[in-house]
């Protein structure tokens, strides 16, 4: 186990000050990863639940083999190790803004950093999500026009941005652009950390054929009580 408290590395980055922290969890007794930008906290190996649960829910909705998948947003991969073990997906792009956080897997600082750099299928690619999606660009060079599942979590929630270049993708306009990405009957998945907001949902439903938000539970050993994330799950049309 790490020391106490450990700062890996930090960075400036145009969205403010990057940091990477290990730190020793005293009641659990584990060391804890987690990433700071600014005064955000975006990210701990603590609180894993629903970044897992992006990927097996969405992938859930996704039929048949052969799967080209997108992840938005890297962070600590447990996302994109989750879409891994879904054995249907044949190539993964996991498009990440900030060159730090894909460096600090280069490097294998981080837990999960091996499985996703040493796995064939799993392409780590510098970009702007949203502005890959305004463009009507492939989300990498590598990948192909058109996937059969996205799954975001790059944001806090829907309305709660980290940069305010974002806000348009959430509108029906945004999402109408995604959805051009997709395969008949291709699946969005979208990360939240607020409850299920019925204004989004009606928005995904101008877009989608089916729309449900999930409520994912985990334990929250801070306080000791049960808290909650969201997990969009919308579904184009076949």
């Amino acid at each position: 186990m790490s020391r106490i408290f450990e700062e890996l590395d930090r960075r400036s980055t145009p969205m403010g000050e990057l940091t990477l922290r290990r730190r020793l969890e005293p009641t659990l007794e584990v060391d804890v990863f987690e990433v700071i930008l600014g005064e955000e906290h975006l990210m701990s190996s603590l609180f894993t639940v629903a970044e897992i649960e992006l990927a097996r829910l969405g992938l859930a909705e996704v039929a048949g083999p052969d799967l080209d998948v997108v992840v938005g947003g890297l962070g600590l991969g447990y996302t994109a190790r989750a879409a891994l073990e879904d054995l249907r997906v044949r190539s993964l792009d996991v498009v990440e803004a900030l060159p730090a956080i894909i460096e600090w897997h280069d490097a294998r600082l981080l837990p999960l950093a091996g499985e996703l750099v040493d796995d064939e299928r799993c392409r780590l690619v510098l970009g702007d999500f949203f502005a890959l999606v305004a463009s009507g660009g492939p989300f990498g060079p590598d990948a192909p026009a058109a996937v059969h599942a996205v799954l975001l979590d790059i944001d806090h929630t829907p309305s709660h941005v980290l940069h305010p270049s974002h806000a348009a993708f959430y509108t029906v306009d945004g999402l109408r652009r995604l959805a051009a990405r997709l395969h008949p009957g291709g699946v969005f998945a979208l990360w939240s950390d607020a409850p299920p907001d019925a204004d989004f949902v009606a928005t995904l439903e101008q877009v989608f054929a089916a729309v449900e938000a999930h409520v994912v539970p985990f334990p929250n050993h801070h306080t000791g009580r049960e808290a909650t994330n969201t997990v969009y799950v919308a579904v184009g049309p076949t």
